[in-house]
């Protein structure tokens, strides 16, 4: 039997057929699609680091964040949940170096379809990741936009007709039908007509461009079997969790006792047992 400890930060996932994960975990990165089918243990030691500046924690905020992070970060600020709310302009950024960074740069506006067809939006260089960690069996871009509010303006007019969430018991169940995402995306650029034009008045057109002659990207999950029923389990109510690994979806280890959802638990030192 092989051991990994360290704190752990979400799973990374490559577009493969089925996707590539891998489980971060102290100085490692663990391949973990072969291990799917075999026995695991993973198990809490009781100490969390925030993963942003290593500070002990007693809890995580955000994912893996300490308290003081959690409140002066600017990647932890409500406008990252609601992006048309940046504030960016007002002179309020909580870091306008990183909001230059990672804000003020192109995001993509998609169709996903991962417990049924959503909207969403992404950082350019963060396809197809974004849509890995969301469990999404299908996705297909449709506007490129040059800033994070201007994506946020976008999802608000398409949300309207359609949601931004996902079922993620649906999701982990496996029963989620292929869909047309390219005749969704044709009936929503015309509902949403008028205020996309808008919207290409106030930023100009070259500002949001949509993509056209994209095609549909399909996403095939290491998953050998889907659970009936979805049972949560985490660290903080089961400090060692052993199972057999079922399969891997989004962010979530399917094992036979239940599903963990990796990047909620960000910073937390565990052992894995393989």
């Amino acid at each position: 039997m092989s051991s990994a400890s360290g704190n752990i930060r979400k799973l990374k996932g490559r577009l493969d057929s089925p996707v590539s994960y891998q489980l971060p975990i102290g100085e490692q990165a663990i391949d973990l699609n072969p291990l799917i089918g075999n026995e695991i243990t993973l198990e809490f030691s009781g100490t969390i680091n925030c993963i942003h500046c290593g500070r002990n924690t007693n809890k995580s905020f955000n994912q893996g964040y300490c308290y003081p992070c959690f409140q002066k970060l600017a990647q932890c600020d409500s406008c990252i949940v609601s992006p048309e709310k940046c504030h960016f302009e007002a002179g309020t950024c909580r870091e306008p170096l990183w909001a230059e960074e990672f804000c003020m740069q192109d995001h993509i506006v998609y169709l996903a379809n991962s417990s049924g067809v959503k909207v969403g939006i992404t950082r350019a260089s963060q396809v197809p990741t974004r849509w890995i960690d969301q469990g999404a069996i299908q996705a297909l871009p449709v506007f490129r936009v040059r800033t994070r509010q201007q994506s946020g303006f976008m999802e608000v007019l398409f949300r309207q007709h359609i949601s931004d969430k996902t079922n993620w018991r649906t999701m982990l169940k496996g029963e989620t039908e292929e869909l047309d995402l390219a005749a969704d995306r044709d009936r929503l650029l015309d509902e949403c007509r008028k205020d996309i034009q808008e919207l290409q008045e106030r930023f100009g057109v070259h500002a949001l461009s949509t993509l056209n002659g994209m095609k549909t990207v399909h996403i095939d999950y290491p998953v050998r079997e889907f659970p009936q029923s979805i049972k949560s389990i985490g660290f903080d109510k089961e400090p060692r969790i052993n199972g057999k690994l079922l399969g891997i979806k989004g962010q979530y280890l399917i094992l036979d006792k239940g599903v963990i959802n990796i990047r909620k638990f960000g910073g937390y030192e565990l052992t894995l047992n393989y």
